[in-house]
């Protein structure tokens, strides 16, 4: 959870040339990061996989007015609304992007290519029909800032007890590493977001860093059977908490829309 999906990405800067506060290149140029190309197929009208620019404009002339964000897990089909083919995969890739305003959904697969010592990322994004109904679990703002909150205090508490919450060589590499991140000004959220959804997305993020930490230190202090379990206990909670509230985020700027705030 230490990065942004692909899915946010999309979904956010998509959001933003849909609104007309960004151009196409700008857009294409964040969504696509440091990956080396990215293509949409499936495409109604499109009879292979098109770029990117061609796919967002497709869309548009689909009907579609904004994108949603889905981070789906095992028992928890987070901002899925069906049907099972389409959550099936997105559940695979445990990640995807919904269509407001077109029942369809995007879900990227992940190629790596190349020579070794030069291999590339490319994605595919697969264009699949989906169902036109609310997407499941997903919290307003408001609810996404006070679960964190009370889900980060919780878990902080947990695992300091078991010594595995932020200790060590590792966890303060990785605690330097998101600062030198945000220090460098790194745009959190495309144009158009409201302030909230950029400090729940930033806290959702950090919330992440967190759980990871906590992962990759290995048993810390949790040396018992019993201790594993509890901090496992207290880390799956708060990690579906974190990704409830990268969904709100993303997709703040559609409900803004469809309250007609904007």
């Amino acid at each position: 959870m230490l990065s942004e999906p692909r899915s946010g990405q999309l979904a956010a800067w998509g959001n933003a040339l849909l609104a007309g506060l960004v151009s196409p290149d700008d857009a294409v140029l964040a969504i696509v990061g440091d990956d080396a190309v990215h293509r949409v197929e499936g495409l109604p009208g499109e009879s292979g996989p098109v770029g990117l620019t061609l796919a967002l404009g497709r869309l548009r002339a689909l009907g579609v007015t904004g994108l949603r964000v889905a981070l789906p897990a095992p028992g928890h089909p987070l901002g899925l609304s069906g049907p099972p083919a389409f959550n099936a995969r997105a559940l695979e890739a445990e990640e995807a992007v919904v269509c407001h305003g077109s029942a369809l959904g995007l879900v990227p697969e992940v190629y790596e290519a190349g020579p070794d010592g030069d291999v590339h990322v490319e994605v595919v994004w697969h264009c699949l029909a989906v169902r036109e109904a609310p997407p499941a679990d997903v919290p307003s703002l408001g609810e996404a800032e006070r679960e964190l909150a009370e889900a980060l205090r919780d878990a902080t508490e947990v695992l300091s007890r078991l010594d595995v919450a932020g200790s060590g060589p590792v966890a303060e590499a990785a605690v330097d590493a998101y600062r030198a991140r945000a220090d460098r000004g790194r745009e959190v959220l495309a144009p158009g977001y409201p302030p909230r959804a950029v400090r729940v997305l930033e806290l959702a993020q950090r919330v992440g860093l967190l759980i990871s930490v906590a992962y990759e230190n290995g048993h810390g202090g949790a040396v018992s059977a019993s201790e594993m379990a509890a901090r496992a206990e207290a880390l799956r909670p708060v990690e579906r908490t974190a990704r409830r509230a990268q969904v709100a985020a993303y997709n703040a700027f559609v409900e803004e829309r469809e309250r007609g705030v904007r």
